[in-house]
């Protein structure tokens, strides 16, 4: 059920329902439990309260949503320095070695950039095969020239390579951080409980104005979900540095 957050349409339309049939039950809640004429101040007093936080717990969960988007800008931006970098240092070793790991970053290039940009689940696997497999041979490439010549020259090299392979990780570990399970429940059982309260509070039976608040909430849930969902939402972290890496290896 966790993969339903991931959905932001999704989380947008079941929303808007679920907190208009709470506001209906709400409603409904009235009509058959009345509120004494001294009672209603007090239930001002806890519909505000719930309201409130209500408001702090989502300005919370969007904090932590768009720190994980600026986490992951970072380290695109990151990855992109640390295989340029890579690059220039290829050019320390021998001449033959200095053309097969700048062909493969080049190919490893090519790969995170489709990372970044693709949404077929079965194609991501695909790429993630693809990617494990060249950094293998890098990998050994380099291990290669440095068994071959162990010297301060060739330890840029490795070093360089080990800032690539840790780059892949870390970014991949921001892509799989998101907003607790938990937090999400919790939220969305906190927004029911203020909509029931808003329409038992209410004087009128109904109306456009009791779609006010589910609506609302469905659209703070629905940015929260979209900035939170790196690949299903509309805001997503484009491969910029990566692409602009790109283009200047490939001028002559």
């Amino acid at each position: 059920m966790h993969n339903l957050f991931q959905l932001p349409i999704v989380v947008f339309l079941t929303t808007i329902v679920l907190m208009w049939l709470a506001v209906q039950f709400g409603g409904a809640l009235r009509r058959w439990l009345p509120t004494a004429e001294g009672e209603r101040e007090d239930l001002g007093l806890v519909t505000n309260a719930s309201l409130t936080l209500l408001a702090l717990i989502i300005g919370f969960s969007f904090s932590m949503a768009v720190s994980r988007y600026d986490q992951r800008k970072n380290y695109e931006e990151e990855e992109a320095n640390a295989i340029g970098t890579e690059y220039v240092r290829a050019g320390l070793l021998p001449a033959d070695q200095t053309a097969k790991l700048q062909k493969l970053l080049a190919s490893y290039l090519d790969q995170r950039i489709l990372w970044y940009s693709e949404r077929d689940i079965a194609r991501i696997a695909q790429i993630d095969s693809e990617t494990a497999r060249l950094q293998n041979e890098m990998w050994a490439a380099v291990q290669q020239a440095g068994i071959a010549q162990p010297n301060q020259i060739t330890a840029l090299a490795v070093s360089g390579m080990n800032d690539v392979l840790n780059r892949q990780g870390y970014t991949q570990a921001a892509w799989w951080n998101r907003i607790p399970f938990g937090a999400w429940m919790l939220m969305v059982a906190l927004a029911i409980c203020c909509c029931a309260l808003i329409g038992y509070s209410g004087h009128s039976k109904g109306g456009m104005l009791f779609s006010i608040l589910p609506l609302v909430v469905g659209v703070a849930f629905f940015l929260i979900a979209d900035i939170d969902s790196p690949r299903r939402g509309i805001i997503r972290v484009s491969p910029q540095n990566l692409i602009s890496l790109s283009d200047s290896l490939a001028k002559p």
